[in-house]
């Protein structure tokens, strides 16, 4: 570590990373590489509208981000931002102003500005005294707890399940907090999508009805309890709550969007796209907007396909034309704005296909194939389109097999498996019919599959090793 270059403070900051453990962004694990491509764009449009967090987790979370890009002064400028936020909204918290401290002393060691580092040191160490810590600079409070939830909130699906410990750990000690609630009601929200495996997830409806409860005039815990009514078939009861916010969400753009998320699922089409495109006039460049907005015009072309028997002509021909010219150029707007957006490279990808234009879509599969940090479900669902892209465009047939197979590798829980094991079954070789059946427990047809394979091709090492695999009663 650069710390135990200078003894006397690395030492004194080493003790405080021991002793406070989880005090501050800079020992909360938050990797570089999980930052989002426009994380400090979603900063800065809850610091300009309204937040569900306070302003002050905010600006110490885009501290962390600046430093992590070696932005040292650009972090420092957030760090008094947020000391001007303490003087006028916190000023009576001491215990508000701690993490901005150890923030203050880490950005001040790495600009080796070394006696300010140790005054901020010295100021938790104060606050910790007076309030009778057992530790010289460890302060266990809910506030803290609930901050660290927001940073690894914002930090992407990977880290969803630590936030969610976070904030259990703050509801423990006050259970009726209205923002420790609405930030754990949030991460179970996320966590009912990230976790579905093939079925809607309902965790999150009771803490969502709490947090709504403890902040009845915040419209963004509100379209979430919409959208989750929505997704349980309550979708009246959903809309509701969506006719109550609509006269107060004229300039927040993440309330927007998920209003015309709740329309979209609702197939109203119109509705969905009025309230997209008043969302873009705020943030023009959301990758999430541009998306929306693609679904949008796919589905009224699906809907003119449907009504057409799949061969329009005159002017259905030519809506249909430019509803895809149009879904196109948003998906690809939000490939620009979100480079580690996979569901947009997919979707941008046989919105290709749809206009014949499959080498482009080959292009697009290729960069979501190797996309990086991305999670399990994300990554089998990219094998899943990519291998039907091969199968019924591209007529290979072995190509569409291996990504089929690495699809089951990676889950075999989602709603798409029953599809991928059906077509496997029906293209696979014998070697894959093997996996298929040892993946599901049919261990017999499985072995009886390989010993076929084995004698067909018998110097193939894999299929040994799947044999050898295999429980000796079969």
């Amino acid at each position: 570590l650069k710390l135990l270059l200078s003894p006397s403070l690395g030492g004194l900051f080493l003790s405080v990373c021991h002793s406070v453990g989880v005090r501050i962004h800079f020992t909360w694990n938050l990797l570089k590489e999980d930052i989002l491509f426009d994380i400090e764009d979603t900063i800065g449009q809850q610091l300009e509208f309204v937040t569900t967090e306070s302003r002050l987790t905010l600006y110490n979370l885009l501290v962390y981000v600046k430093l992590l890009k070696g932005q040292n002064e650009d972090a420092l400028e957030c760090l008094e931002q947020a000391e001007d936020l303490i003087e006028r909204e916190h000023s009576e918290k001491e215990v508000r102003r701690l993490v901005t401290w150890g923030n203050y002393a880490w950005v001040y060691y790495h600009m080796d500005q070394l006696k300010e580092a140790q005054k901020h040191l010295d100021k938790i160490g104060i606050v910790c005294k007076k309030l009778s810590s057992p530790s010289d600079y460890k302060l266990d409070r809910p506030e803290i707890d609930c901050e660290k939830g927001w940073a690894l909130l914002k930090f992407g699906g990977n880290y969803y399940h630590r936030a969610k410990a976070a904030f259990e750990k703050a509801l423990e000690a006050e259970p009726n907090d209205p923002e420790f609630n609405i930030g754990y009601a949030i991460t179970v929200y996320r966590l009912d999508d990230t976790d579905r495996h093939g079925c809607i997830k309902s965790f999150s409806l009771g803490p969502l009805r709490k947090a709504v409860t403890l902040n009845p005039g915040n419209a963004c815990i509100k379209v979430l309890l919409a959208l989750k009514l929505q997704d349980v078939q309550a979708e009246d009861e959903g809309e509701r709550y969506i006719e109550e916010i609509l006269d107060q969400i004229s300039s927040q753009p993440h309330v927007l969007r998920c209003t015309a998320k709740f329309y979209r699922r609702k197939n109203s089409w119109d509705k969905a796209l009025e309230v997209l495109k008043k969302a873009l006039k705020v943030t023009p460049m959301s990758s999430f907007l541009h998306h929306q907005m693609g679904l949008c015009y796919r589905a009224q072309m699906i809907e003119i396909k449907k009504a057409t028997d799949n061969r329009p002509k005159g002017e259905d021909k030519l809506r249909l034309d430019r509803l895809i010219t149009m879904a196109i150029s948003h998906f690809k707007v939000a490939v620009q704005r979100d480079s580690k957006f996979p569901f947009v490279y997919t979707d941008l990808a046989n919105m290709y296909v749809e206009t014949g234009q499959c080498s482009k879509a080959e292009e697009v599969f290729q960069k979501a194939l190797h996309l990086e940090n991305i999670t399990d479900d994300h990554r089998h669902q990219i094998h899943y389109y990519y291998g039907r892209f091969q199968e019924f465009h591209c007529k290979s047939e072995s190509t569409a097999i291996h990504h089929y197979l690495e699809a089951l590798k990676i889950s075999d829980q989602s709603s798409l498996c029953p599809k991928l094991t059906s077509v496997v079954k029906k293209l696979a070789s014998l070697r894959a019919l093997g996996f298929v059946h040892k993946l599901e427990g049919e261990e017999g047809q499985a072995a009886e599959y390989y010993e076929q394979a084995q004698r067909i091709y018998p110097e193939n090492a894999e299929f040994l090793a799947a044999l050898r695999e295999l429980p000796l009663s079969i």
